[in-house]
């Protein structure tokens, strides 16, 4: 038992659970602010678009009295609408940090070496005679 415990603890300890641990409490915290954003602001601009008809109350009534059942298809489309505003939000972050992560492309380092025009073997850029095949080289050598 106490191999296990110590297992576990090391389990738990390591970067990756505690990163994804911090990562689903924040998620449950955003999802809070991403669901007061849809009632609180989406759906009434929805609702005054559509002549302040309220979606979250759209609902069929299976049965008749007031123990009937409901289908509340509009508590539904307010729960789409929920997910497509996590999912639009969740791409602008991602984009925003894939954008600013991104390095800048790497400008060639200069030329150390050059090619011998006579032997073709590579030589040191400012070499005057090629080590390999001794011929003088020119300054107009690739």
């Amino acid at each position: 038992m106490k191999a296990f415990m110590k297992e576990f603890k090391e389990f738990v300890s390591r970067g990756n659970v505690m990163d994804m641990a911090v990562g689903i409490i924040m998620g449950g915290a955003f999802t809070a602010i991403v669901t007061s954003l849809v009632n609180d602001v989406a759906m009434p601009l929805l609702s005054l678009l559509t002549g302040g008809f309220d979606f979250t109350s759209l609902c069929i009534m299976l049965g008749e009295g007031e123990q009937a059942a409901a289908l509340n298809y509009g508590s539904f489309l307010a729960a789409v609408i929920n997910f497509l505003l996590i999912a639009l939000v969740i791409f602008v972050l991602i984009k925003a940090v894939n954008k600013a992560s991104r390095k800048k492309e790497e400008e060639p380092l200069p030329a150390t070496t050059k090619v011998c025009p006579y032997c073709r073997e590579e030589v040191a850029i400012e070499a005057v005679r090629c080590p390999h095949c001794t011929s003088e080289l020119t300054e107009n050598a690739e």
